[in-house]
C-alpha cells in the first residue's frame, strides 16, 4: 500500500499540464487556468499584465505556465507551492519582482532564462539544486541568495548575467556546471568552496571582470577553455 502511495505522489507532483487536466480546467477572472482540484497551475495567457497573485492551496507550477508574459511586472507565489516547473517564468521580460517561498523544493531548468528586468532573487532553502539555464540571460539580476541546501549549479546556469558582480558559493555546492558563468562580464571575484570537485568547460569565459578567483585543492577537475 505505501509503494502504491508513493507512486501516486510522485505522479502528482507532475509539472506537466495534460490535456485531460486542461479540459476540466477552473478558470478564473483573468483567464488563468487550475486544475480542478486547485493543486496545479496548468496555464496562463500571455496577455497577462501587471501583478499577479497564485491562488492559495496551489502546489504546482506547471512547465511554461509563464513564459514569454512580456508585460507581467510580478508575481505573488503563496507559501505551499512545492514545485516550480521548468521554464515557468522564462523570458518574462517586464518581471522585477518574484518572491520564492520556503515551500519551494524544486525549481525547473530555465525556470528564469530570459527575464532581463529581473535585478535581485533569494532562492528558498530546501531547494538542492540550480539547474541547468535557470538564470540564462538575466542581464539585470545584480543580487541572488543561494541557500546552503543547494549541492550543484548546471550547464549555462547564470550564463549572460551581466549585472551579477558578486556571488557566494555555499559549502554544499560540489559541481558547477558547463559555461555556468560564462559571459558574466561584471563578475569580480568569487570563492569557490573546498566542497567542490570540478569545473566544466567554459565555465567562466567572457568574465572580462574578474580579478580574483579561489580554487581550492578539492578541485580535480578543470574544463576546456574554463
Amino acid at each position: 500500500v505505501k509503494a502504491s502511495q508513493d507512486a501516486s505522489d510522485n505522479l502528482d507532483m507532475s509539472t506537466e499540464a495534460t490535456d485531460e487536466e486542461l479540459n476540466e480546467a477552473i478558470t478564473d477572472e483573468f483567464g488563468v487556468k487550475y486544475s480542478k482540484d486547485g493543486r496545479k497551475l496548468l496555464k496562463v495567457p500571455q496577455k497577462l499584465k501587471g501583478t499577479y497573485a497564485i491562488k492559495e492551496g496551489t502546489k504546482i507550477i506547471c512547465n511554461m505556465v509563464f513564459c514569454e508574459c512580456d508585460s507581467l511586472n510580478s508575481v505573488v507565489i503563496p507559501d505551499g507551492v512545492a514545485v516550480i516547473g521548468n521554464d515557468a517564468f522564462s523570458y518574462c521580460e517586464s518581471l522585477k519582482s518574484i518572491i520564492i517561498p520556503d515551500s519551494v523544493t524544486s525549481i525547473g531548468e530555465s525556470a528564469f532564462e530570459g527575464c532581463s528586468s529581473l535585478t535581485s532573487l533569494v532562492l528558498p532553502d530546501c531547494v538542492t539544486s540550480i539547474r541547468n539555464s535557470s538564470f540564462w540571460g538575466c542581464s539585470s539580476l545584480s543580487s541572488l541568495v543561494i541557500p546552503d541546501s543547494v549541492t550543484n549549479i548546471g550547464d549555462m546556469a547564470f550564463y549572460g548575467c551581466f549585472s551579477l558582480r558578486n556571488l557566494v558559493i555555499p559549502d554544499s555546492v560540489t559541481s558547477i556546471g558547463d559555461r555556468a558563468f560564462s559571459g558574466c562580464c561584471s563578475l569580480e571575484s568569487l570563492v569557490i568552496p573546498d566542497s567542490v570537485t570540478s569545473i566544466g568547460d567554459w565555465t567562466f569565459s567572457d568574465c572580462y571582470s574578474l580579478r580574483s578567483l579561489v580554487i581550492p585543492d578539492s578541485v580535480t577537475s578543470i574544463g576546456d577553455y574554463a
